[in-house]
Parts: structure tokens; sequence; C-alpha cells
């Protein structure tokens, strides 16, 4: 099966290529871009799409790549034989299965999300290696192998926070989202709305874009910002004139707050409309 979009994602040419790429290869999907380009959602449409089950690992900074295999809990297990609990007999009753383990023991091909993995320590990537290369690894508590009846295909994504190992890219089918131009970002907002009038959408896009165009913005606004101003601008009733200026750099648009989201950027873009002012 080939993954060609969905009828609520708008997915490029080149990141279907890189999907389909990333299936026929039977290598792990690394996914990069900036926060809001639709990384973690890509991974839920690809397996809506293709009809697979989905499995997700949301990696945190304290994450251990042994967490996606299985963890085993000797602390209950003790505490249990203090108590004379009869289920200590078996160990396994004591071992809770990661995502990888049931993506591994599913009935069908699965599509496992690791999501964020930079957040993890450096040597999370490596510590993953093998399982992600030979679809297997090893109970040692019930001295068990536990292989994929499936090759899963596994999307992992990443903010580029920081540098993943040779050895762990090599394994991997990489694909960088870009930012959506115009045309691209103006069919993502017609899945969102559909019925929004075009006039509003072309100020909106003309004062979107000319925000993320400010030098020194901490965080320019993403896809996700823009779709929650809109949604905003429509519960507001803001016409599309309340959006237009002569003067782009010399206006603050209305609910302004839904696109940036730190005071700095604020109080930067606030200078910036002051100084477009005093130089007229």
């Amino acid at each position: 099966m080939r993954f060609e979009g969905t009828d609520t994602y708008v997915a490029t040419d080149d990141l279907k290529l890189a999907v389909n790429a990333a299936l026929a290869l039977e290598r792990p999907l690394l996914v990069k871009g900036e926060p809001g380009t639709g990384k973690t959602l890509l991974a839920e449409e690809v397996a809506r799409s293709l009809g697979r089950p989905l499995l997700q690992w949301h990696v945190k900074s304290t994450t251990k790549a042994q967490q996606g295999l299985y963890e085993y809990d000797a602390v209950s297990r003790l505490r249990d034989s203090q108590l004379g609990d009869g289920r200590v007999g078996d160990i396994g009753h004591y071992i809770k299965r990661g995502v990888l383990w049931e993506a591994f023991e599913s009935q069908e091909p699965a599509v496992v999300l690791i999501d964020e993995i930079d957040k993890a320590d450096i040597e999370f990537p490596n510590d993953l290696l093998r399982e992600l290369d030979r679809m297997e690894f090893f109970v040692y508590e019930t001295q068990a192998t536990i292989r994929a009846r499936h090759r899963p295909l596994v999307v992992i994504t990443s903010n580029n926070e920081k540098e993943l190992p040779d050895a762990f890219l090599r394994r991997c089918f990489f694909h960088y989202i870009r930012f959506p131009d115009r045309e691209t970002m103006t069919c993502i907002v017609d899945v969102h709305f559909p019925g929004l009038k075009k006039a509003l959408l072309a100020e909106a896009l003309e004062v979107f874009f000319g925000l993320r165009e400010v030098p020194g913005l901490k965080k320019k606004p993403s896809t996700s910002e823009l779709l929650d101003w809109l949604k905003l601008l429509l519960a507001e009733d803001i016409p599309p004139e309340a959006l237009r200026s002569a003067d782009k750099k010399a206006f603050v648009p209305p609910l302004h707050g839904a696109l940036l989201k730190n005071e700095q950027d604020v109080h930067l873009f606030e200078r910036v409309v002051f100084m477009a002012r005093a130089g007229r």
C-alpha cells in the first residue's frame, strides 16, 4: 500500500514520496521541521490512510530506550513476596510491555510514532539501533526473544534540539518538512475552514507571512498558530478590512496573542511597528 495523503492532512509530493520510500526500504522515517509543521500528525494520518494500528511513544527528557521494549517492576514483585502473594512465581506478571513490544506482536503491520526523539539523552537513539535493525530483542527476566511478526513503519520526529548519532542516521530515511508556502498553506486552511471567505484568508495570510519575516523573532508563528488565529477571527467576526493596512510594518493585527507566544517577540514586534510609524 502507498501513502497518498488524506482528506484531513495536506501532504506535499515530496513528503508522500518519503513515506513510501520508508515503506519500500523498511527503514524508520526520520522527520524534521519547524514545530507546528505536522510532524506528529503525519504518523496518525499515515496509520489512518493505510488502515494500520498506531502506537505512540512520546519521548521526554527522562525517557530511556528500554522503556520502549519493556519494564520490569522489581519493587512490586518484592512487595508481593513480602505479602505472600502467589503471583510472585510468575515473573511475567511484573513485566510491562513497551510500545515496540506491542508493535512487534501486533497481528497486523503497525505504525509506531517515536515523537521528539531529540528530547532524550544522546545515547537514546544508539540504544535502539539493534532493535530497529533486527526487529527483535531479548527479555532477560524470562529468557525469551521477542521477534516482530510484521515489520512496523517507524516514524521518528525531531525538532533539531540536538544532533543525532551518525550510526542512527544511517539507518533512517530522512525528510525535512519545509514550512508551507502560500499555496500549500491555502490548501491546509481550506481543509480546516472550508467555508472561509477568500478575502479574509488573503488578508490573514498576508499578515501571517509578514509577521514571520520580522527579523529577530524568537519563535516564528507556525501553521497550528495560524489555524488558531483564524478560528478566533471567525469567532469574533473580524472583517477582512480589519487586517488591512497601507503599511504592514506599522500594523498590529487583532488577536496577535494567538500568533506571538512570548513577551520578547511581542515587544520586538511593537518596537518594529513604533519605528515604522515614527519614520513616516
